[in-house]
């Protein structure tokens, strides 16, 4: 197959010097930054966006790729042993994990853990290597129209998933006027710029990415936080009886996760909620979940991590993000200069089959360290936070300022550092406002294309089947939400 002549292609390219030390380098901060409570992986990589720019754009999605899989395995390292899920994707492996952990089996709870995650991150990955590609295929026949109802669908759907429909939607629409700030590239008028020169070439993707997702996230964690003793290590292997138990959950969950993680803005977060589900249904004891139930573990650590490979497929195939992280990715590859959608695979396949290869590099290295060093791994959690969180900081003002070598991208930082922390707060989405800056431009350029093709009739949307199917599923993550709201808000007639 095609698919595997390519793969060793992008063997050829991880297994180089500087792109292996890139994977290992992902890994190792995805690690850490999944233990620290409220930094996930999109603050991660909002962090180091303006620090990759000039950057070879290969290895730094080896990187984020590497980081996003590592992030998963370090949330379970919190969850497990201090009850604080250090990513909302490890909140169900709280439930059963700190049980064992506070029966003296943390080391075997997170065992199972890395193994499950080992195996869903692999069987994902081929998934993502087999399926990416022939959509892609697909996808190549869009026109204008369908791209235009394609971004609406991750732009709705993104919303709908995100907790508060309004809230989503807000957020979404304040990403897209962001995005046309600056100079309209077709009639050369100067839009929300209120006379400020600075402001002429808009607002820049990676200053919005760390202020929200950086700043914004260590504002509110250090709201947040208490310090926390961990709970000690001895023994990270898993008994027979522990992967015996784990085995159908394991299978299951890697398969959940994937299609779950395939959905536009579903993610890590659902798929974990919905395998641990799945498992307490078909368990034959579920009282045994809530108690320590190992089976409570593997589940959700191999939906969480299948998703993670799930997430890349329409991010690659069709240029849509499958999670908040994979939107950041997706901001990257632009700020890289690159066009994500369906043509990748042609123009850039040296890079895509690169991440990808790196996905299966990554997997192992994480297995490796992960099940051997898990003790070491758990005193990172007694660093307190106060010592890491103004670096991160100067790190975010001194990336502001290097990416255009001006004090107003300091100054936007700032603001839009207190607008994340606020929404943080209050409980709005914040993917969906990054979402809308990164996918503003293509919708409105998709939108102006698809109007000249048909000399200002709106009604080409809905005359293209493709487009009007995709319109529809936009309509319907909108109205999904509101009415299962409405019914379960319905007044009940008490006879």
């Amino acid at each position: 197959m095609d698919q595997i002549i390519h793969l060793f292609g992008g063997f050829s390219t991880i297994f180089t010097g500087y792109y292996l030390m890139m994977c290992l380098a992902g890994v190792l901060m995805g690690q850490v930054i999944g233990a620290l409570p409220g930094i996930g992986p999109s603050a991660a990589i909002a962090l180091l966006l303006p620090l990759t720019l000039g950057a070879d754009p290969t290895g730094a999605l080896i990187m984020f790729a590497g980081l996003y899989a590592g992030s998963q395995y370090g949330g379970t390292l919190t969850a497990v042993l201090l009850n604080v899920p250090g990513e909302a994707s490890s909140v169900m492996t709280a439930v059963d994990g700190h049980q064992l952990a506070l029966q003296g089996r943390a080391g075997p709870a997170l065992g199972t853990a890395a193994i499950a995650s080992f195996i869903a991150g692999t069987v994902g990955t081929v998934g993502l290597m087999f399926l990416a590609p022939p959509l892609a295929s697909i996808a190549l026949n869009f026109g204008p129209p369908e791209y235009f109802g394609l971004i609406l669908v991750g732009l709705t759907t993104l919303a709908a998933v995100g907790g508060s429909l309004s809230k989503g939607i807000a957020a979404g629409l304040l990403g897209l006027i962001i995005a046309l700030i600056g100079i309209d590239g077709q009639s050369g008028v100067t839009r929300f710029t209120f006379g400020q020169l600075w402001l002429l070439d808009g607002i820049e993707f990676t200053v919005i990415a760390v202020a929200v997702f950086g700043v914004g996230e260590v504002l509110a964690t250090c709201y947040q936080t208490k310090e926390h003793t961990a709970i000690e290590v001895k023994n990270a292997y898993p008994t027979r009886d522990d992967l015996r138990q784990s085995a159908a959950p394991i299978a299951r969950g890697t398969g959940l996760g994937f299609l779950i993680g395939v959905l536009p803005a579903a993610g890590a977060t659902l798929a974990s909620f919905m395998a641990y589900i799945l498992e307490k249904k078909v368990a034959k004891q579920p009282e045994r979940f809530g108690h320590g139930a190992i089976e409570g573990v593997a589940g959700p650590e191999a939906a969480n991590n299948s998703a993670v490979s799930g997430a890349l497929v329409p991010m690659f195939a069709l240029g849509i993000p499958g999670s908040g992280t994979t939107a950041l990715m997706l901001g990257a590859l632009i700020m890289f200069g690159l066009r994500p959608g369906p043509d990748m695979f042609t123009t850039n396949g040296d890079l895509i089959w690169g991440v990808i290869a790196s996905m299966f590099v990554a997997n192992v290295l994480l297995l490796i360290l992960n099940i051997p060093l898990a003790g070491m791994f758990a005193r990172l959690l007694t660093i307190r936070y106060s010592w890491i969180y103004p670096p991160i900081l100067g790190i975010c003002l001194l990336g502001a300022f290097a990416n255009s070598n001006s004090l107003q991208d300091c100054w936007l930082l700032v603001a839009f550092g207190v607008l994340g922390w606020m929404m943080k707060r209050y409980e709005w989405p914040q993917a969906p406002l990054v979402l809308g800056l990164v996918l503003g431009p293509i919708f409105e350029t998709t939108m102006r294309q698809s109007m000249s093709m048909s000399r200002g009739d709106p009604l080409i949307f809905l005359q293209r089947p493709i487009s009007l199917t995709l319109i529809l599923i936009a309509l319907a993550a909108i109205a999904l939400p509101i009415i299962s709201y409405l019914r379960r808000n319905r007044p009940t007639v008490s006879g």
